[in-house]
């Protein structure tokens, strides 16, 4: 195995002896007293070491690796140390040891400390390595996100989670050095499964300074000392801060960034039954489905230059083109081939053949795009889409920049403009509409507890599940707007309506194949779309 590959596959990045130290010092200045002290994947044993000085009075120290060549180097230093017959090193694999057997053995209360692999589970599955936990749900992910991405998960979060399941029936503390992302997934998941946690802390550290790398980390404490306590953690800004500048928790089933902002604005969390968040377009072929314009054609990623249909073709925005400030209209266009997802594409044959052309002699490309999302789906099939992707204006904001900033997005050019799947939006179905609500999203109060959980470290730190838990109507009630909110509520519920009497009458039309499409302003092509017409011919 090369020496990077090997980094890389196991998470081996060496803690420095004096962020170790550092680290052991801030366990100290907490008042944390073991009697024994882990260091479950202890590489060269920077913290071993440093919690020998550190914790004079305890009497058992520990360390664990796979590598042998570091215990060995480990077991020369220790044997200077005056305290090397209460040192035990064992050569093992995290994944396949008994644990309890091996803290059944230990005075409590016992101090679980170390810097576990920054890894994660996609990277080893690349990797092909050996080096995994078993794979199971242990997120409990479902539908959706375990097929797109979201079940990938870091190591860390796996072993620290094994750690608080060792400590469920003893007493101590955990001190890790983590992803700040990993830490906040870990504690998230002890605070919902109501695990025997006193208080919790963070400490951010500098990633870049001891292992230039660029992530947001700290040094993640657990006190599991006495009974369950709140679930707030105080975050320091460095090792040696003594006073929290922040306070993160979890409160109503949320993660929060900053609970003194949710608590002020808690009432407007709530169910939101008028507006629904949607996410833009999903087609993972950009080479293909994306075009920038040159007179009456289109020209593609692989530097081509096609002419289809204007039909299938709508003027797009990504993230980049609305999350620097400035609407970018008409830098791009994307091939929409669907317009509900499972509609059958065979359609395109007929009423679009250069598209068709298009599309098949693109097939090989488009049909590897490795997502299961597009599996037992027809041919050319995308994600993402329906009805509201043709809605003539959206309340749009980036899913990637930070920056909490909603945009109205306007037709462009007579078209409807769709997004891709980096942007969430609200459709809207007037100018009118776009402007009162992104008027209310852009507010204040809006802001303050939209922020309140938001971590700008994520790579994608505004989510759909995030914003929708943003209640319109509680809003509106704040600012005092509730009547403008009403009336257009009811119009949408009214269009709700129409569509469903619409849809009855399509399904009619398309069974007795008698049927054709009156186009209006942002809803071409869209055949779900209320305001277009069925036309018996």
């Amino acid at each position: 195995m090369s020496k990077g590959k090997q980094k890389w596959e196991y998470g081996d990045f060496q803690t420095p002896p004096s962020l170790a130290s550092a680290a052991i010092g801030a366990l100290v200045r907490l008042g944390v007293k073991p009697k024994s002290v882990v260091e479950p994947t202890c590489g060269k044993g920077s913290f071993l070491q440093a919690a020998m000085l550190g914790f004079p009075n305890a009497r058992r120290f520990v360390g664990i690796d796979v590598n042998g060549r570091y215990l060995e180097a480990l077991s020369n230093e220790i044997q200077s140390s005056d305290r090397e017959n209460i040192v035990q090193l064992i050569r093992g694999d995290f994944f396949l040891l008994n644990w309890d057997a091996i803290l059944d053995e230990l005075p409590l209360p016992v101090l679980i400390v170390g810097n576990p692999p920054w890894v994660t589970s996609a990277e080893l599955g690349a990797l092909e390595s050996a080096n995994i936990p078993t794979k199971s749900n242990f997120q409990q992910r479902r539908g959706y996100d375990a097929i797109t991405g979201k079940s990938n998960f870091d190591i860390s979060e796996w072993m620290l989670l094994q750690h608080l399941e060792w400590m469920k029936t003893r007493r101590g503390a955990i001190g890790v050095l983590c992803k700040t992302a990993v830490a906040r997934k870990v504690l998230s998941h002890a605070w919902k499964h109501t695990s025997r946690i006193s208080g919790a802390k963070m400490f951010m550290i500098d990633v870049k300074k001891h292992f230039n790398a660029s992530v947001d980390a700290c040094f993640l404490v657990i006190d599991m000392l006495g009974e369950r306590g709140g679930t707030d953690c105080l975050v320091y800004e460095d090792l040696s801060a003594e006073k929290p500048s922040r306070v993160i928790g979890y409160h109503d089933g949320i993660i929060l960034s900053d609970v003194e902002h949710y608590l002020t604005w808690r009432h407007l969390n709530g169910v939101e039954r008028a507006y629904v968040w949607r996410s833009g377009i999903k087609h993972d072929c950009s080479k293909v489905m994306e075009f920038e314009a040159e007179g009456d054609k289109f020209r593609n990623g692989l530097n081509e230059l096609v002419a289809l249909e204007d039909d299938y073709v709508y003027p797009m925005l990504k993230s980049s083109d609305i999350g620097n400030g400035e609407t970018r209209y008409g830098r791009k266009w994307m091939l929409v081939t669907q317009q509900y997802v499972g509609e059958d594409t065979k359609a395109i044959r007929r009423s679009a053949p250069r598209v068709w052309r298009y599309l098949e002699g693109h097939g090989d490309v488009l049909d590897s795009r490795g997502s299961l999302i597009y599996r037992k789906q027809p041919r050319f099939a995308i994600f993402g889409v329906g009805e509201y992707s043709f809605s003539g204006w959206k309340v749009a904001i980036s899913g990637f920049y930070k920056r909490l900033a909603f945009k109205l997005i306007e037709p462009y050019q007579g078209k409807t403009v769709v997004l891709d799947d980096t942007n969430n939006f609200l459709p809207c179905w007037s100018e009118a509409e776009a402007k009162f609500v992104v008027s209310l999203v852009n507010s204040k109060p809006a802001q303050e507890f939209l922020e309140s959980m938001i971590f700008w470290s994520d790579k994608r730190p505004i989510t759909i599940e995030i914003l929708k838990r943003l209640d319109l109507h509680a809003l509106s009630r704040e600012l005092g707007c509730e009547e403008e909110y009403q009336k257009f509520a009811r119009r949408r519920r009214d269009r709700e309506m129409e569509e469903t009497h619409g849809q009855l009458a399509l399904g009619i039309a398309q069974r007795t194949g008698k049927y054709s499409v009156n186009k209006k302003i942002g809803y071409s092509r869209s055949v779900v779309a209320t305001r277009q017409k069925i036309v018996r011919r």
